[in-house]
């Protein structure tokens, strides 16, 4: 009697904990059926890339092309095949090489603050560029860089100089694609370095004042080591996607003057599939942008737990 009382009392806990595992999965379950049908599912109509596909016979009754990797050949061989992938790589490093630190300089600039009505009125206003929607920024860059009536051309009719039309130019486009991004995205993307920052102990401040450290200092042996781990991460997340350039900005600031250097991957995708209807190569292109991409999130991901044994894999 007491040996039965004793394991069902050992169970109880057991119990509790499935139970407890079981609510949390039953709370999971919204996003897992929404991946499953709109993530999951979509996925098996990656195999039009090695089809010759039809609409007319739909994803599966299309016929299978030969040789099977026909048309990543027929990209590979393109005219445009070198200068796509050229576009996507330096704009994306560009703005990699940019765009990465600036958050968490912006980070720990916040944090100094300790005028807190000052601080969150600075926040907000940094905050603010991030809800301005896509076609709605390209418009404000036209607006003010256009050499007739924008700020551009003020500041140039002021020094008496006719303005240029940087908007037309292909040497101006990547600066004015990565600095205008940074502008509407860096603010919000140093709150997750802010919250990060929030969670150092502030007895570790107390110590580094007693020691005599300033506020450099602190920054120095504290902010940043604490902020490390998380700058692998976002690092790891970065590189996934970094032939992800985005399609409605880059699409939106393209003209015939800047084609050379605004052909993108993701424009010239959508342009194969969507413009001509070349569904299957459109496809095999988009497919080889996500092997790319996977490939280097494995690479750096590697490259972070060996340096600081952070890794997301």
């Amino acid at each position: 009697m007491t040996n039965r009382m004793d394991s069902a009392a050992a169970l109880t806990p057991r119990r509790r904990k499935s139970q407890l595992h079981w609510q949390l999965l039953l709370m999971v379950l919204p996003a897992l059926i929404y991946l499953l049908i709109f993530h999951y599912k979509p996925m098996y109509g990656v195999v039009i890339a090695f089809k010759n596909y039809k609409n007319s016979l739909g994803i599966l009754g299309s016929p299978w092309v030969d040789p099977l990797f026909k048309n990543f050949q027929r990209f590979f061989n393109s005219y445009q095949c070198g200068t796509t992938i050229r576009n996507t790589l330096r704009l994306s490093l560009y703005s990699l090489a940019v765009g990465f630190p600036i958050p968490i300089i912006l980070a720990l600039m916040i944090n100094q603050i300790t005028a807190m009505r000052f601080r969150r009125a600075f926040q907000t206003i940094l905050y603010l560029p991030h809800f301005i929607s896509t076609v709605v920024m390209v418009g404000l860059l036209l607006i003010w860089l256009s050499p007739s009536s924008g700020l551009v051309g003020a500041f140039y009719r002021l020094l008496g100089k006719e303005a240029p039309n940087v908007m037309t130019s292909a040497s101006g486009f990547p600066s004015i694609y990565v600095w205008s991004d940074i502008w509407q995205h860096a603010g919000w993307d140093s709150i997750v370095f802010l919250a990060a920052l929030s969670s150092i102990d502030p007895i570790l401040y107390e110590a580094a004042t007693v020691d005599g450290a300033g506020k450099r200092q602190k920054m120095l042996y504290i902010d940043l080591p604490m902020l490390l781990p998380m700058s692998c991460v976002m690092l790891i997340l970065r590189a996934g996607g970094i032939m992800n350039v985005s399609f409605e900005k880059a699409y939106l600031m393209q003209n015939d003057l800047n084609l050379s250097v605004s052909e993108m991957i993701s424009t010239y995708v959508y342009k194969l599939g969507i413009i001509n209807s070349q569904y299957s190569l459109s496809a095999a292109v988009n497919l080889f942008n996500t092997l790319v991409n996977l490939a280097l999130l494995l690479l750096v991901n590697q490259i972070t737990r060996h340096l600081g044994d952070t890794s997301i894999l």
